[in-house]
């Protein structure tokens, strides 16, 4: 902007403004560009949160497990009416899953 002064014609101001707004939107395009790539990152760092997130999640529902599973192996130590009672509600169970894969496979035929 200093060499407005020195400029003797109306062409030469205009050259150096020219040169000023290239200058300027040179400037503006690399800040949009640093800019967006920042928006960039900051969704993929949303991307890694929601991740982290769900593998919390996961890892916790696990432990809950974990916990059922020393309690029913305590259980099963504790003495004999408690493994009688354990070995038939576990034979119920694998009853019911193939009376239920039994029905779910004559409903879809």
């Amino acid at each position: 902007m200093a060499d407005w002064a020195r400029a003797q014609s109306p062409g030469a101001v205009e050259e150096i403004l020219d040169r000023e707004n290239k200058r300027m939107a040179d400037s503006l395009a690399s800040k949009v560009t640093r800019l967006k790539s920042l928006a960039l990152d900051i969704d993929r760092d949303e991307d890694q949160n929601r991740y982290l997130d769900g593998m919390d999640s996961d890892f916790t529902s696990m432990t809950g497990l974990l916990g059922s599973v020393k309690r029913f192996s305590s259980m099963a130590r504790s003495g004999r009416d408690n493994r009688k009672l354990l070995c038939g509600v576990a034979v119920g169970l694998i009853v019911a899953f193939f009376i239920l894969s039994y029905l779910l496979s004559r409903a879809r035929t």
